[in-house]
């Protein structure tokens, strides 16, 4: 049986917040954010998820995700302002029992 997983997610403002979410209905963190409003309206995943604005840019803060970049989302990041060597899009970012855990903070606006 699925159950939420914690993620640590620290917003634009410098606060953090511990939410839930639920891995049983294909979310990802881009749209976990969104869910949670952690940040304000029109400003994240301004593509829809597609890995085309990186407007959900977030700097991942501790080891629990095991995956690496996509080609799509190196090529944006690429592209994009204040990017780290830790910085991934949340819409590449699967909401999985995998990622159990995770700590992040949502990268400045483009």
């Amino acid at each position: 049986m699925p159950q939420d997983i914690t993620i640590k997610i620290t917003d634009r403002n410098g606060v953090k917040h511990e939410v839930l979410a639920p891995t049983d209905i294909n979310l990802n963190v881009m749209e976990l954010i969104r869910m949670y409003e952690l940040a304000e309206e029109g400003t994240i995943g301004v593509c829809g998820g597609m890995a085309m604005c990186a407007s959900c840019q977030c700097y991942v803060l501790n080891d629990v995700l095991k995956t690496e970049r996509n080609e799509d989302e190196d090529a944006m990041l690429s592209d994009a302002y204040h990017v780290k060597p830790n910085s991934r899009l949340g819409c590449q970012i699967a909401i999985s029992d995998a990622i159990d855990g995770l700590e992040l903070e949502i990268a400045s606006e483009q």
